[in-house]
């Protein structure tokens, strides 16, 4: 039995499988595998490319992209920022699409995921992925959440510059380089 739910933005119905894909905002996901595939193409150009640790940084790259993206539809509700009749695309909380307990879940399993590829990437690459990795995991969720969200207090788009830009370009080479050149 297909699960549905009532979608006043989204159309008559959605089943939960829709309900989560427009949650994880499969649009949004090219800003998260950009950096990285910058990352990817300067160690293949310096000789260092190493398949395992590029393919793990996408893959946490991209979880990452998507706890940002679930945090951000919990949050903007929660805070009333994101309301039924919004503007714009459709928000899996403001809808009733999905649960806010539901959404909570999804974001911790998306971030317990991306700790999984994190432990690997640290393995690989020490205490400077350890570090880059924590601080891209909080990042993502108090860019909505939290007392202070970046997002609310004209932070966000530094925040995201540096976590989806420079530390994923610089991560990405590094996990495969283990070291960084001034050309990164």
């Amino acid at each position: 039995m297909t699960n549905t739910t009532s979608a006043s933005a989204s159309g008559p119905t959605m089943n939960r499988r829709q309900a989560w894909w427009l949650a994880i905002r499969p649009k949004t996901l090219p800003a998260a595998v950009g950096p990285v595939l910058v990352g990817i193409g300067l160690a293949v150009g310096d000789g260092v490319f190493s398949l395992l640790p590029a393919l793990a940084a996408l893959t946490g790259a991209l979880l990452l992209q998507i706890a940002s993206n679930l945090a951000n539809d919990y949050y903007d509700f929660v805070k009333g920022y994101d309301q039924a009749d919004r503007t714009g695309p459709t928000r899996v909380a403001a809808s009733g699409l999905i649960s806010l307990r539901e959404l909570k879940l999804g974001l911790a399993v998306v971030l317990a995921l991306a700790a999984l590829v994190g432990a690997y990437l640290i393995w690989v690459g020490g205490l400077p992925i350890l570090i880059i990795g924590v601080a891209g995991m909080i990042s993502a969720v108090i860019y909505s959440g939290g007392p202070f969200p970046l997002s609310a207090n004209g932070l966000g788009d530094l925040f995201v510059f540096v976590f989806f830009g420079l530390a994923a370009v610089v991560g990405t080479y590094y996990v495969q380089a283990l070291t960084v050149t001034p050309a990164v």
